[in-house]
């Protein structure tokens, strides 16, 4: 697709796909999309902290009610609860303004249907085809409304404190939670404080329009590590910036990935007979210590490619009600339709709460194979297609043999090549992801 990736628009806001004629054609084509299905349609629209978020906004809103779409303006909220609301309010359509976790110079689009789940494939292939044409105001359609609704926060908080056992006890926690300056800047620290912790230290919630991410959150968790053992806490929470995501760390400041925290809820899960089709959907970046862990526990790990609709998708063919990625981004259809980083947050301190062990061992319940992610940068076509490096990838994989494996792939949100190896050596995991990096970059 000429516009989408992997998870919406995403691009450098101003420019390119962002420009602000372009998002202006957006606008109308979304407007033009739901007008084509139905009069008199509505629309909702959250965002996160960058400041780019207001222009955007306008520009989507003046598309939309211009083919008398009526729009409701949801303010700064994390995605889940975008989605969530979408459905909720009885939209044709949900509107996240956020580039989660890149730079505030960064801005995308994420759309949901009126389940609250992400475009498919076939919707985003109908509005990039309206996108392309030469779209102008309609004539003779009445105006849509606009209206401000910052109060349906508080519906989306009240839900995610209800997923949790009426006897869940969180007064024994100490709580780092690190908001990453971003869209659950507000909410997610109101969740933990209903809950009634031993005490919860925020940081990462005084954004500013450009410090979203900005060495904090799930993509920097030193600073909540840090903070942790400074406080003497419990457990550590990051988010990135439109927090569908997170990244933990235990009482001793040490990282807690996506593959730990799902291996925790799914052993949870499954003692307390929770766990639908005794399985675990993840991608094929889940380390392989996962699997392993799963197959013990007579459990199964089904992988996917790369990206959370891929990981959705597949749980809803087989009804499967827990999945996720490594990098934190988990999905639990049972309660949300799409990931959400504070809806894991406490469900994993809910089994913190639970065990008389402190997070250093409930939450590290296995010894992960090493694992190394090389990110390679490249300008205009993708090097993979040059027969120098498919025969250095296929030699590396002769390499690995069944001991290990590799792993390529172009990013979906970025000019970026991901390389990845893993195996029982880590001498050659090194070795093989820094021999396969250079080769792509000298061939980009």
């Amino acid at each position: 697709m000429k516009y989408f990736g992997t998870d919406g628009i995403r691009g450098r806001a101003g420019e390119g796909k962002l420009s602000k004629p372009q998002i202006g054609q957006i606008g109308l084509a979304l407007g033009k999309m739901i007008a084509r299905q139905k009069s008199g349609g509505r629309a909702v629209i959250g965002r996160d902290t960058r400041r780019s978020g207001d222009w955007i906004e306008n520009l989507l809103v003046t598309g939309l009610i211009s083919h008398g779409i009526d729009v409701i303006l949801l303010g700064v909220l994390p995605t889940a609860a975008t989605s969530f609301l979408t459905s909720k309010l009885g939209a044709d359509l949900g509107i996240m303004i956020t580039a989660s976790h890149n730079p505030y110079h960064d801005n995308g689009v994420k759309f949901f249907g009126p389940d609250g789940r992400k475009l498919g494939e076939n919707d985003q292939d109908s509005l990039e085809k309206l996108m392309t044409q030469s779209l102008s105001f309609p004539d003779n359609i009445d105006m849509g409304t606009v209206e401000r609704a910052d109060q349906h926060k508080h519906t989306y908080i009240n839900l995610l404190t209800k997923t949790l056992a009426p006897k869940s006890k969180f007064n024994d926690l100490s709580i780092v939670l690190d908001c990453a300056h971003g869209a659950a800047f507000e909410t997610a620290p109101d969740i933990i404080r209903q809950l009634e912790p031993k005490a919860l230290h925020v940081i990462g919630a005084r954004p500013d329009g450009v410090n979203i991410n900005k060495n904090c959150g799930s993509t920097h968790p030193e600073l909540m590590c840090e903070a942790v053992r400074n406080h003497g806490a419990d457990i550590g929470v990051a988010l990135d910036g439109d927090a569908d995501r997170l990244i933990m760390c235990d009482e001793k400041g040490q990282v807690i990935d996506g593959d730990q925290i799902m291996a925790a809820l799914a052993l949870d899960w499954k003692s307390k007979g929770k766990l639908r089709g005794e399985s675990l959907v993840a991608t094929v970046m889940s380390n392989l210590g996962l699997e392993r862990l799963m197959l013990q526990n007579d459990l199964k790990l089904l992988r996917t490619k790369v990206g959370d609709r891929y990981v959705a998708a597949a749980m809803k063919s087989g009804g499967y009600n827990l999945g996720g990625e490594q990098s934190g981004h988990l999905l639990m259809p049972d309660y949300l339709p799409t990931g959400d980083g504070m809806l894991a947050a406490i469900q994993v301190m809910s089994v913190l709460a639970e065990s008389s062990c402190p997070a250093s061992e409930t939450l590290k319940l296995f010894t992960a194979a090493p694992q190394l992610l090389v990110n390679v940068r490249y300008e205009g076509a993708s090097p993979l297609d040059k027969p120098i490096v498919k025969t250095a990838i296929a030699k590396a994989e002769e390499k690995f043999g069944d001991q290990g494996r590799v792993l390529i792939r172009v990013s979906g949100t970025e000019p970026v090549i991901r390389v990845m190896t893993e195996g029982d050596n880590a001498d050659d995991v090194k070795s093989i992801a820094h021999e396969l990096a250079d080769i792509i970059k000298e061939n980009s």
